[in-house]
């Protein structure tokens, strides 16, 4: 009887704490593909905004798209609106891999689609974590959904 409270209590704080789960590399390639439709249907300024203003179509948990012009620069961004406008050809994660710069030549070598693995914040978690990105190539811009292993 004395760990019924104990119980009740751990059952509650389950009860009352969000539940998110990892989005999968299908998941990953529908948005990216949808994105891309979104774009194309209509044009970049109405879906680069809906993509950085958290629109439900192009968020799903851990899941959400970013579009880099093939120069680097960050054209929308579904998890950070502070990243939009800004060049990150350079950007390094925390092994030294130039995540952006090897994405953008990816998509150049790869325009249907290609995978990649780098280190990334969760923005569930906000811990620093293992992740694949998905980009396709639409026009002269990489469209990139990924996924937190």
């Amino acid at each position: 009887m004395k760990l019924l409270p104990a119980s009740v209590a751990a059952l509650a704080l389950a009860v009352a704490l969000p539940v998110f789960a990892n989005a999968t590399k299908d998941e990953a390639v529908a948005m990216v593909k949808k994105g891309i439709a979104f774009i194309g249907a209509h044009g970049a300024d109405k879906a680069y905004a809906a993509i950085t203003g958290k629109d439900k179509d192009f968020i799903k948990d851990d899941l959400y798209l970013v579009v880099y012009g093939l120069d680097g620069k960050v054209l929308a961004h579904g998890a950070n609106q502070k990243l939009v406008g800004k060049d990150l050809i350079d950007a390094t994660d925390v092994d030294g891999t130039y995540y952006v710069k090897d994405r953008v030549a990816m998509v150049k070598s790869k325009p249907a689609g290609a995978w990649q693995e780098y280190k990334f914040t969760n923005p569930v978690s906000k811990k620093i974590e293992p992740k694949v990105m998905y980009c396709e190539k639409q026009a002269e811009t990489a469209v990139c959904g990924g996924i937190y292993k």
